[in-house]
């Protein structure tokens, strides 16, 4: 599967979202990325169902939303804006309700995600992967842009890959978000990550441009060994 790349809207400048997300447009990136956190499940607080609705009224970019919060099936039915090409991802770790979280996205005609972090193993999946349609692997802990990387979550990419494969749900995505820098997208890559989460040292690096750091990233997210 040829690697997607999805912009981290927590990196844009909220000053100038319109304009950052028309040349987002322009480079065809594949998802948009929206982080929701509550400061109850991770320590900040970030964007809303209301800014998913903004973009809805600029973009027709499919959005890749992450609910980074307690009981996310309480807040569902909030992203009935949501469409068929667009994900909604709940962590495992959120809710003692996993199930009926994924059950409701599902009903609503959306792509399913399940998220786990760095400490989660990926064996707790094997029961829910055939109801999903991608599984979000966080490479840091979650809740704040430009954290170190943990080594130990990338190999998990690969555990999953393996899992993927030996249970016959090969189609289910795998994305990475946690520092997918320009030095680290190469052993995403090599373990199997599917959709690549950039944000401020990648995308959004003062490296480059924004389109010379996407041309970069789509370069080594599609290299082929």
């Amino acid at each position: 599967m040829k690697g997607k790349i999805a912009p981290s809207m927590m990196c844009v400048d909220l000053m100038n979202v319109e304009r950052d997300v028309h040349q987002l447009e322009a480079e065809s990136v594949d998802y948009l990325h929206v982080d929701i956190m509550d400061n109850h499940f991770v320590p900040n607080i970030t964007l809303s169902s209301d800014f998913i609705r903004a973009l809805k009224k600029i973009t027709r970019i499919p959005i890749d939303t992450h609910l980074m919060i307690e009981d996310p099936e309480k807040s569902i039915g909030t992203y009935d804006m949501m469409e068929s090409n667009d994900i909604l991802c709940v962590h495992y770790e959120s809710t003692a309700n996993i199930w009926r979280a994924i059950s409701l996205i599902r009903d609503m005609g959306i792509k399913a995600g399940v998220s786990i972090n760095p400490g989660t193993p990926v064996g707790m999946l094997e029961e829910l992967i055939p109801k999903l349609d991608m599984v979000l692997i966080m490479t840091v802990n979650p809740g704040f842009a430009g954290q170190k990387l943990i080594p130990e979550a990338v190999r998990k990419i690969g555990k999953l890959r393996k899992l993927l494969h030996e249970t016959g749900n090969q189609n289910v995505m795998i994305e990475v978000d946690g520092n997918v820098s320009f030095e680290h997208i190469s052993s995403m890559r090599k373990e199997g990550a599917d959709i690549y989460v950039g944000g401020s040292s990648s995308i959004f690096s003062n490296e480059g441009t924004l389109k010379e750091n996407i041309s970069r990233m789509r370069r080594l997210v599609s290299e082929i060994e």
